[in-house]
């Protein structure tokens, strides 16, 4: 099962290099050259690992590391040619896993990697309900034991009435609980939606019961 790893950089020279450097080690690669790319893609999809660039068209990693980390806790390697202390000690203070200064060496990037995601690897937990899977620290959901690609929203409402098996969630909390990478707030009319999609990646393995004028329910 391949790493998906979002690499955030806006040099096509250190893009092109590194991303089939990564390909080699079997790592799932997608690219934004923005902040703006970054949030969409990070909305989309589940990733193992964000590789990010400090200084990029629309705004400053640091902010960028910061959402990440507070709406995801994704784990985020730094790769920066910001070499003052000061900018180490900013990304590291904003939960970055690592600081890494270009120009740097790819065998060397690609072990610091794998370091990363051996450390948010080793105490691995799942959710488990009949025929469906969470991988909690993959950030990956299995249907039948094959994978279901569930956006990040998606993922997050799936993982709450898992969490809660045998009790019913109301509207509002969910609602409390889900927020997009951007920090913006779900309405409940979105949420109906959202609930939907969900039920529609589970498909004859639907789990989730509706308790009408009240919210939702998982029963294992």
């Amino acid at each position: 099962m391949k790493n998906k790893i979002l690499l955030v950089e806006d040099s096509d020279t250190i893009l092109k290099g590194l991303k089939y450097s990564l390909e080699q080690e079997n790592f799932e690669i997608d690219i934004a050259k923005t902040i703006e790319e970054s949030e969409d893609l990070l909305n989309e999809k589940i990733f193992d690992l964000v590789i990010l660039d400090i200084t990029l068209p629309d705004g400053n990693g640091f902010e960028l590391c910061k959402i990440i980390k507070r709406e995801k806790d994704t784990p985020v390697i730094i790769l920066t040619a910001k070499d003052e202390e000061k900018d180490v000690v900013l990304g590291f203070d904003l939960g970055a896993d690592d600081y890494i200064i270009k120009p740097f060496r790819n065998r060397e990037l690609i072990s610091r990697i794998q370091n990363v995601l051996r450390r948010y690897n080793k105490d691995k937990k799942e959710l488990v309900c009949k025929n469906i899977k969470v991988d909690l620290d993959a950030n990956r959901v299995y249907v039948k034991d094959k994978e279901v690609i569930f956006t990040a929203l998606e993922y997050k409402i799936l993982v709450l009435l898992l969490s809660n098996t045998g009790k019913t969630i109301t509207r509002e909390k969910i609602l409390d609980k889900i927020w997009d990478i951007a920090g913006n707030y779900v309405n409940d009319n979105t949420l109906t939606v959202y609930i939907k999609r969900v039920r529609a990646k589970l498909g004859e393995e639907d789990v989730i019961k509706t308790i009408k004028g009240i919210g939702y329910r998982v029963d294992d």
